[in-house]
């Protein structure tokens, strides 16, 4: 579907979803990015929706009003890396450069062109956090895949599927690692029992600190927006 707002100061973006289930118009938010989405039934009128939206902006304006702050990855926003907040700064090249308090980016859509440089890098990092404690435990895994997940950091499917969501990379190695860690952990053992606890500390160390930063700051990870 087209791209929609709500408009005002500021206009709020709108997800219109398609359910062959829905009956009636259902509007979320989510509780992680402040993501609006309207699900509707599969031939109600997009305008439909878009008034039901407008019917609802005090409501929708008040909800967003309790969540941190999008922000739009642009030229001359900050974006953390690694968890380290770095300015996103014109290119010279036609490479995007990872420096110390920068982010040289080139072109004129610096969100998109981040959000594909940021997914490799995942791939990268999770792939060799993945290897080795993989190694570690003496299990191997079957495949990794990437998303950008809202409920959860990582999975592990009964086959040995392991599945991330490529925000990780922007937060502190050690909760990159760590989430590594406790997926490869469910390899051995698919449950959070003792056992399991047990395996994640063989594997990756004291996981409590990580543990707690995601619980504590993980959610803000989604505020940036790299399609406005």
């Amino acid at each position: 579907m087209a791209d929609h707002h709500l408009p005002g100061a500021p206009p709020v973006p709108l997800t219109l979803r398609r359910s062959p289930r829905a009956r009636r118009i259902s509007l979320r938010i989510s509780a992680l990015d402040g993501r609006v989405t309207l699900t509707l039934p599969k031939s109600l009128p997009e305008g439909d929706a878009l008034a039901f939206a407008a019917e609802k902006e005090d409501w929708i304006r008040s909800h967003l009003a309790k969540h941190p702050e999008t922000v739009a990855v642009q030229m001359g926003s900050c974006l953390p890396i690694d968890g380290r907040d770095r300015r996103i700064v014109a290119a010279k090249g036609k490479r995007v450069l990872v420096r110390e308090d920068e982010i040289e980016v080139p072109g004129d859509r610096p969100g998109r062109v981040l959000q594909r440089f940021l997914r490799e890098l995942a791939r990268d990092r999770l792939a060799a956090a993945s290897d080795h404690y993989a190694a570690t435990l003496g299990r191997s895994y079957s495949r990794i895949t990437l998303r950008d997940t809202r409920s959860r950091w990582g999975s592990c499917t009964s086959d040995g599927g392991l599945m991330y969501s490529w925000r990780l990379i922007l937060a502190p190695p050690e909760v990159l690692r760590y989430v590594a860690a406790h997926e490869v952990a469910h390899l051995a053992e698919m449950n959070h029992s003792a056992a399991f606890w047990a395996q994640v500390e063989h594997l990756y160390g004291d996981y409590q600190p990580p543990r707690r930063w995601l619980k504590a700051q993980g959610g803000g990870l989604h505020r940036f927006r790299f399609d406005l």
